[in-house]
């Protein structure tokens, strides 16, 4: 320690660093030069010394120059740490300690946030005096250092918990069960900042449930009922977590309490404090989704209700009804764009989870309570309707403007409960809508954005009233009302009605058809009137319409409508302008509506895509002669729109492909590192072998090799989708190059069969891919597979009994037959379970291959003799025999 207490700073050096920390801080300098010469002392070894010395020491400067000096080092130390000398390290840390205690309040939070750093990197081994200084000062009755540890202690729970939950060397106990029993003691504390630090420290081990916590539970809880009206807000907030944390993880402590926790999260619910009515409304859907007994919560449900619907009016300093005032015609800030998530294309049957669009949002107690309504009403259904409706009706039935907010949040209520609570919604839901076409021309912006919300989760039921003709004008009727909300002057409700419609067009797809002049006037009338944040919803219900009417769209009327707005806009948009995201993703769903009848449009598309993927490429190694910085989203969406191009004009992309240089810009994505590019560019490379795999030929045995890799990886999970894509890919290509595999057969097999026999845990469109992929090889190379077929039957049979029927499904199975031709005897011993297979087909509709199936089993039939052959029938199932018996066996 002696050595360490030596450094001393010398004087010039401590001026101009506080001097610099100084200016840093006045708001007229320039920040990027003084950043600029603080990077040029910290190449100095001692430099993280002085800032130690500056916030511990420097009692002549301001808190705020001490604070900065704190800061500084901490983001120092994420990259100086592991280089930085043992001696500098030492008295960085003896400088720390004795902060914890300091007289002011902002200097002992900097330390603690520099020692949790501290702790991150290293863990606590290597600092063995700051456990026992923490005990100290916990132990010590002073107050300030009391709160300087336990501050320290939180940030460590909060951003390292389990290292308090660890052994160490040299010390009989893990740190967190000598912390633990303190925690529970400062619950009692007068102090509330003592009380919220150690409540909020305890509560980051509910998740790791350590033995000490497990063996403390009962006086934890008492501790919560005590702090549960506690006068400090934030202690309220604290104990509200920690309640609805223990029903996630641990409901079975809270079972005896159940009556009085949810009696308490009813009252604290009605808190005056927003913060803590949010914290304890998070209860409910954790309760509903911890699946505890339902009738629990069923009798407090009258109460409950009411509390929620009162919530889920504005509040009065909601952002929205600021931004509800915003005239639609001005432009778009960049802060209000949000943040776009493409997904790359996928080819199987379990896709990826829609990104919930809300992340961006703010979570506030309205949206809060409409989330817990909703998965109320899916737990307990039309149980809720008794109390809920009459409520609800008495909100939309006050007419004064005063009340639009409480009108607005009861037609948030309908469209909250629309899920659960349908069928005792169902005989009166002509009237719902009927009530609600109005509202849409409501003359408060926010009721007409909620209606259109509303009327969209009613929208399958809106679709199914027009099979029954008398209705077909309520249908008009909402049609009409949305289209004409999405050219509302209003910018929330524009993008209200387009979310509201785009559902529309899911549901009803076709039986828009009759209707496509006028909603596509109203798309590009919208098109040329909104700013760019709203433009990216009209490019999306463009796209779900071409989605949804498919090839109808592809007529000369609507054509000339829909194209020379979106073709300007194109023309008009740089290659490295993101705004560019939304045009391609559209222009892909129009490419596969129209089919062939997108050849007009295609060769500038293709080659612009083409381009694209070229300078981005570039742009990766030298962005510099590229002109543009890199950004993997512009290769990922160009080649899901080359993906879509080739699945609309089919053979007709083959003159396009012959005349660029695609074949190689795709095998350098096929390489690339990022997963997303990888995913995109194997379906892709599925999509051309399907329809010219004749352009691929010169580089064939570099796509093989490069799609095998991704099977064959210890990164399989992560890397998943672009696995799943090269799979499929490989199999696509082989039904079209058939013997040309042979040279990389076996090794796709290896890695198929080493994904079937370890299934468990993996997506289950890798698994369907996989046995569809090995069919397919089989099919075309049987006489190198099917000598290896007894080391896969089994697991391969099972997988392809999960297969829905279809033509992949098909190929896999005259895969399975030409192998049993060649190697009967290797599916002997998974006879059984290639019956399953065989019995999973709903029909065979190919009459050659059903053929081929009778004959197999056929000679398995005559192969066993002797009573063997009914011996395996008996171990089927019923369903599986009758299934057989179209085989005539």
């Amino acid at each position: 320690m002696a050595s360490s207490a030596t450094w001393l700073p010398q004087e010039e050096g401590f001026k101009e660093i506080c001097g610099l920390l100084e200016q840093q801080m006045s708001p007229t300098t320039d920040k990027s030069q003084i950043w600029q010469q603080l990077q040029h002392y910290s190449q100095f070894p001692d430099f993280n010394n002085y800032l130690a010395f500056i916030l511990a020491r420097a009692d002549g400067k301001s808190v705020e120059v001490r604070q900065a000096a704190g800061l500084l080092l901490k983001n120092n130390l994420k990259t100086a740490l592991k280089t930085m000398p043992p001696t500098n390290q030492q008295y960085i840390k003896s400088e720390l300690l004795p902060c914890l205690g300091a007289a002011d309040k902002h200097i002992r939070s900097t330390a603690g946030t520099i020692i949790s750093v501290f702790v991150q990197l290293g863990g606590v081994v290597g600092w063995p005096e700051l456990l026992l200084a923490l005990v100290k000062c916990l132990d010590s009755n002073d107050l300030n250092h009391m709160e300087g540890a336990l501050d320290a202690l939180s940030k460590i729970c909060e951003d390292i918990p389990q290292v308090l939950d660890s052994d160490i060397s040299g010390s009989s106990e893990r740190p967190i069960n000598v912390f633990l029993p303190r925690f529970l003691q400062f619950f009692q504390s007068p102090h509330a900042s003592l009380r919220k630090l150690s409540l909020g420290s305890v509560n980051q081990y509910i998740m790791l449930m350590p033995t000490v916590l497990l063996v403390s539970m009962d006086k934890y809880l008492q501790g919560l009922f005590v702090l549960a009206n506690d006068a400090a807000p934030e202690v309220r907030k604290l104990v509200c977590a920690a309640f609805v944390q223990l029903v996630e993880v641990r409901p079975d402590f809270l079972e005896p309490h159940l009556r009085n926790v949810i009696e308490y999260m009813l009252q604290v619910n009605k808190d005056p404090d927003e913060e803590v009515a949010l914290e304890a409304c998070e209860f409910w859907s954790a309760y509903c989704e911890a699946q505890l007994p339902p009738e629990n919560l069923s009798e407090f449900l009258p109460r409950l209700l009411p509390v929620l619907l009162s919530n889920m009016a504005y509040a009065e300093d909601d952002e929205s009804l600021v931004e509800a005032e915003e005239e639609g015609s001005l432009p778009d800030r960049d802060q209000d764009l949000r943040p776009r998530f493409h997904s790359s294309r996928f080819h199987g049957s379990e896709d990826a989870e829609d990104d919930n669009d809300d992340i961006v949002n703010i979570w506030n107690l309205r949206k809060c309570s409409a989330a817990a309504l909703d998965i109320i009403s899916n737990v307990f259904g039309d149980e809720i309707l008794p109390t809920l409706m009459p409520i609800i009706q008495v909100k939309l039935s006050s007419g004064d403007d005063a009340a639009w907010k409480e009108r607005e949040a009861a037609v948030l209520a309908l469209g909250a409960i629309g899920e659960g609570c349908i069928n005792g919604l169902y005989p009166h839901l002509s009237e719902i809508v009927t009530f609600l076409i109005p509202l849409l021309d409501d003359k408060f912006p926010l009721i007409r954005s909620i209606s259109c919300w509303t009327l969209s989760r009613f929208s399958k039921y809106i679709v199914q009233v027009v099979a029954h003709r008398e209705d077909l004008e309520k249908f008009d009727k909402v049609l009409m009302g949305l289209l004409r909300r999405i050219l509302d002057d209003n910018k929330r409700v524009q993008e209200a009605a387009c979310s509201a419609f785009a559902t529309l067009e899911e549901e009803a797809a076709e039986k828009l058809a009759p209707h496509l002049e006028v909603i596509l006037q109203h798309l590009m009338c919208a098109f040329g009137k909104y700013q760019r944040r709203n433009l990216r919803i009209v490019y999306d219900a463009i796209g779900t319409l071409a989605d949804a009417v498919g090839g109808e769209l592809n007529q000369p009327t609507y054509l000339d409508i829909l194209m020379p707005p979106l073709i300007a806009k194109w023309q008009q948009l740089s290659n490295s302008d993101k705004d560019i995201f939304p045009l391609l993703e559209c222009f892909t769903s129009i490419a596969q509506a129209l089919g062939r009848g997108f050849s007009q449009f295609a060769q500038p598309v293709f080659q612009r895509c083409i381009n694209i993927i070229q300078t981005q490429q570039l742009a990766k190694v030298d962005p510099v002669s590229a002109g543009v910085q890199y950004d993997k989203e512009f290769i990922v969406c160009s080649l899901d729109l080359l993906s879509g191009l080739v699945e609309g004009l089919g053979s007709g992309i083959e003159s396009l492909v012959s005349q660029s240089n695609l074949r190689d810009l795709l095998l350098q994505c096929c390489m690339d590192d990022a997963p997303d590019v990888k995913q995109s560019a194997f379906a892709l490379l599925g999509d051309l072998a399907r329809v010219c795999p004749i352009h691929l030929q010169p580089r064939l045995s570099e796509f093989l090799d490069v799609a095998a890799k991704q099977l064959n990886t210890p990164k399989l999970k992560e890397n998943v989708s672009a696995a799943n894509n090269a799979c499929w890919a490989i199999g696509e290509l082989a039904i079209k190059v058939q013997k040309e595999m042979s040279p990389i057969v076996m090794t796709v097999i290896s890695c198929l069969v080493q994904i079937l026999q370890h299934a468990e845990g993996l997506n289950k469109s890798l698994i369907e891919n996989s046995a569809i992929t090995l069919g397919r090889l089989a099919w075309v190379c049987p006489e190198l597979v099917s000598p290896h077929m007894e080391h896969f039957m089994q697991s391969w049979c099972i997988a392809l009994s999960m297969i829905r029927d279809d033509i992949e499904k098909e190929d896999a199975f005259r895969g399975l037959c030409a192998m049993v031709r060649a190697n009967p005897s290797g599916a002997l011993s998974s006879l059984v379970f290639m019956c399953k297979a065989i019995a999973s087909w709903h029909e065979i509709r190919s009459e050659d291959l059903h053929n081929e199936v009778c004959q197999v089993l056929h000679g398995y039939k005559q192969m066993l003799k002797n009573g063997a052959w009914e011996q395996y029938m008996s171990a089927l199932e019923p369903p599986v025999k009758d299934k057989l018996s179209k085989y005539q066996v």
